[in-house]
């Protein structure tokens, strides 16, 4: 399942099989692991959003939010992180988060690609 606003979910996603919600806390409650994303804020020439303000409000994730779907959650973010707008620091800090190691894990792998493509091209 993917959720966020209309206007950053690909057009046609739902006829590849994807679920698409608009609700975060819909989508929350549906998942045993969220991977929230970064607002790339450097590439926003074109509004998608109103304000980073009601995106944080609609589709930011916070304690608040976290302590009302009842349920334990992995939190993933695959960094850096804009504090406060996809999720907030004591979220991103607490026991549930696994950020840190999904980025230290990301880079890694990245290293291990370019390696083997290095290697395929006689680098």
């Amino acid at each position: 399942m993917v959720c966020g606003p209309v206007t950053l979910i690909p057009k046609y996603l739902s006829s590849l099989g994807v679920r698409v919600e608009h609700d975060l806390k819909k989508a929350l409650a549906w998942c045993d692991v969220a991977n929230m994303l970064r607002i790339q804020l450097e590439r926003q020439d074109i509004r998608y959003f109103p304000s980073l303000r009601e995106y944080s409000m609609l589709y930011g994730l916070n304690k608040r939010l976290l302590d009302g779907i009842g349920k334990q959650l992995i939190i993933m973010h695959p960094g850096p992180i804009n504090r406060g707008v996809e999720i907030t620091s004591d979220i991103a800090d607490s026991e549930h988060s696994i950020i840190l190691n999904q980025v230290e894990n990301g880079v890694a792998v990245r290293m291990s690609v370019l390696f083997l493509l290095a290697q395929m091209r006689g680098i």
